[in-house]
């Protein structure tokens, strides 16, 4: 609609009938005067976007939209199965597990909720909690692939020829042919920054719940790794939002002889208390999942047992 008259580029001196609907139809589709000045001042006023934000929210957009078209048809299928019965079910019971679960995973690339190992964090390790890390990148997706409701996951900063790369490659059978996404690039060049939810142990913020419309982010560190809240600076750094699993506010210190409490997890671990809270949807039973009893916490059930 290039031309600009009062009515919307329509003569008034135009017959009636069909071209009197066509320019009825061309007023009904313009955009108002003030949608396109504000849309002018965003892109010509003092903040503009750059290129690139643009770009990753109109992406991101495009992941929410295939994400809402995926759960519609999840629900629809699910109504499906409950209008033809059970024997629908022991239908889908006789299928291969292995095409299950790569089922099961595809559906969460598409609907979510996303798990990224930040490995820009890496080069800062030994060999043996390189290592270490490889074969917690193995575990992990082992349980993700056994879960119930996976998570899609992508293993950022993974550059070609780093130690960490090659780990990987020589201590896990069958890595190239993983369900997840591998990338060199950062997770802040891949998603929005208020989507991002950065897991440290070091966060004054309690994580309540799992959205799928966020990716959650692990940093690529071992447990026994010595820097102090590398994770949480880094993402202080970026400006990314960070929160920590509810240990504290669920479980309580057991005595030791070492006095010995640490939030601390591996990233195979802290996946275990994210996946099971997520197909149970209670913190108790996720934490009981994840986190052993070498931390020096139990739940305060465990502690009344053993006290009767």
């Amino acid at each position: 609609m290039a031309g600009g008259g009062s009515d919307g580029g329509c003569s008034s001196a135009e017959p009636e009938g069909e071209a009197a609907v066509a320019c009825e139809a061309l007023r009904l589709l313009r955009i108002e005067p003030a949608a396109v000045g504000a849309a002018a001042g965003r892109a010509g006023g003092g903040a503009p976007c750059s290129r690139n934000v643009l770009r990753k929210r109109r992406r991101w957009e495009r992941v929410l939209a295939a994400r809402r078209s995926k759960r519609r048809q999840e629900r629809e299928r699910s109504r499906a199965g409950r209008a033809e019965g059970p024997g629908a079910a022991g239908r889908d019971g006789g299928r291969a597990p292995a095409a299950l679960a790569k089922e099961r995973l595809l559906e969460a690339r598409a609907a979510g909720p996303r798990l990224c190992v930040d490995l820009g964090v890496a080069d800062r390790m030994s060999l043996k909690e390189t290592s270490r890390l490889a074969s917690q990148i193995r575990r992990l997706y082992g349980a993700n692939r056994r879960a119930t409701k996976p998570f899609w996951l992508c293993l950022t900063e993974f550059v070609v020829g780093s130690l960490i790369y090659e780990e990987c490659f020589r201590m896990n059978d069958g890595f190239s042919n993983y369900l997840i996404d591998t990338t060199e690039e950062s997770f802040l060049d891949l998603f929005p920054l208020d989507v991002i939810v950065y897991l440290t142990p070091d966060s004054e913020n309690v994580l309540e719940d799992i959205d799928p419309n966020k990716v959650y982010v692990l940093g690529g560190l071992v447990d026994e790794s010595i820097h102090k809240k590398l994770t949480l600076q880094r993402a202080q750094e970026q400006s990314v939002q960070t929160a920590r699993l509810p240990i504290r506010e669920y479980m309580v210190k057991t005595a030791n002889t070492k006095n010995y409490h640490s939030e601390t997890l591996a990233i195979n671990q802290v996946f275990e208390v994210l996946s099971t809270y997520y197909e149970t949807r209670s913190w108790p039973t996720a934490l009981k999942a994840g986190v052993s009893s070498g931390k020096g916490y139990t739940l305060p059930d465990a502690v009344k047992a053993v006290e009767v």
